[in-house]
């Protein structure tokens, strides 16, 4: 049976509840100051914990270190594969039975991998918690990784990796991260390729969860509707059953290979252009000086680039902080008629800003801008807070550090910009061009 345009009733079911929870999630006014406990269980098992009752809505982020950076070299993939099985199956219910399950206690669960660590998320009714949990619990310690489930959703992500095989920024992306990263486990595509998908087994999806699953590897935060004892109890029920310590492949430390120019050759109507410089640690000393330096830099990029000169509909530089690679990456798209005049401007401000850095002004209204920004960006949702408070464990920044980052941030000095901005945007960068050649631009 179906209905709404042909959705089965369960994918009805399943939207209708989603959109409930984002709904009850937007009523949520952003935070000023954000309360964090930190629980602990009588297994050992740490989380944070901001409570908020303005409405009846518990959510859980939760992440295991040791991403796509743990695929074998030749199973590539497995670890995204591994991602997308967790409602497919678990303990004594088959896919169809456990997402039936999650249906009724009216729950969104999500699994998703990336470089350094595989994340979960769930988020929930609090009259609801308890079957919730229950399922979370079996995702977590019993996924079944059944043949048929396992076929089917291989099956889903090579037909994306096929219809992608032609798209120029599928085509760049995976270039680029080759390019700067050479052999680097940061430089194979996380979704694996037709070739290493075919050769992953049920086997090797058990092996990979027992070594990645485990109490020792976990960060875990938690928002919304339920106190800190109740979450002690619900903690034990999820994660406890999991083995103590992983095992983790040691991965190296490296750093984006600059000093290089990638051109993929496309007939598009416009040219992307992308620039790495060095990167900088999240704790380097300098990095606060750094980060408020890029803000500032890209503000000037979006002036110069786009509005004084309609080059590009948008431009932005970021700095992008892996668990073992840092960079500083600027990305624009813009004419092909006008790319080499758009690089060459972009080249131009970023030798302004290592040379002659920014001034008082400029550094006090950036201060302003990203400090009142930052409940705004940060904990306007259940979601959001777990969110953000992961990444920051996930940094080992610490339990204070959202009232910390303020007062490092405001004590960053312009000579600590104008110093952060000539150690990372002196080098002779990495860049790539993607249209058409740069002699064709010409005239």
């Amino acid at each position: 049976m179906t209905t709404l345009n042909g959705l089965p009733c369960e994918a009805v079911k399943r939207l209708l509840i989603v959109l409930l929870l984002l709904s009850l999630a937007a009523a949520m006014p952003a935070r000023a100051a954000t309360a964090i406990q930190e629980v602990k269980t009588s297994s050992g098992i740490k989380a944070w914990l901001v409570e908020d009752y303005a409405v009846p809505i518990i959510t859980i982020s939760f992440a295991f270190r040791g991403g796509s950076t743990q695929d074998p070299s030749d199973k590539e993939g497995v670890t995204n594969l591994m991602s997308g099985l967790f409602d497919e199956g678990a303990g004594d219910l088959e896919s169809n039975a456990f997402q039936q399950r999650l249906d009724d206690a009216g729950a969104e669960m999500r699994f998703d991998a990336r470089r350094d660590a595989v994340y979960g998320f769930m988020r929930v009714l609090a009259n609801q918690k308890d079957d919730a949990f229950a399922l979370l619990r079996l995702a977590i310690e019993q996924p079944r990784f059944d043949q048929a489930a396992m076929d089917r959703v291989r099956a889903q992500i090579v037909s994306g990796i096929t219809a992608k095989e032609k798209d120029p920024e599928t085509a760049a992306q995976i270039a680029w991260m080759k390019a700067i990263y050479g052999d680097h486990p940061y430089s194979r595509p996380y979704e694996g390729t037709e070739q290493s998908l075919a050769a992953i087994t049920p086997s090797d999806l058990k092996a990979l969860h027992t070594r990645l699953f485990t109490r020792g590897n976990l960060a875990i935060a938690v928002a919304g509707a339920i106190d800190a004892g109740a979450l002690k109890r619900d903690l034990d029920q999820i994660f406890s059953g999991l083995p103590a310590e992983p095992s983790l492949v040691p991965v190296a430390e490296t750093a984006p290979k600059l000093g290089q120019e990638i051109r993929i050759q496309y007939d598009l109507p416009q040219d992307r252009l992308r620039l790495a410089y060095p990167g900088i640690s999240r704790k380097d000393p300098q990095f606060f000086a750094a980060y408020m330096m890029n803000h500032m830099f890209t503000s000037r990029l979006w002036t110069e680039v786009r509005e004084k000169r309609g080059l590009a509909y948008g431009i932005g530089s970021r700095l992008e902080n892996n668990d073992h690679a840092s960079a500083l990456v600027i990305a624009t798209r813009t004419r092909p008629d006008r790319a080499a005049e758009t690089l060459s401007l972009i080249l131009a401000e970023v030798s302004r800003m290592a040379e002659e850095g920014i001034g008082e002004e400029e550094l006090e209204a950036a201060k302003k801008n990203v400090i009142g920004g930052y409940a705004i960006d940060n904990l306007n949702s259940s979601r959001a807070i777990a969110d953000t408070l992961i990444a920051i464990q996930m940094q080992d920044q610490g339990i204070d550090y959202i009232e910390r980052q303020k007062q490092l941030i405001q004590a960053v000095t312009v000579e600590d910009v104008r110093s952060a901005a000539r150690r990372l945007l002196s080098a002779d960068p990495a860049v790539m061009i993607v249209g058409p050649p740069l002699e064709s631009r010409k005239g």
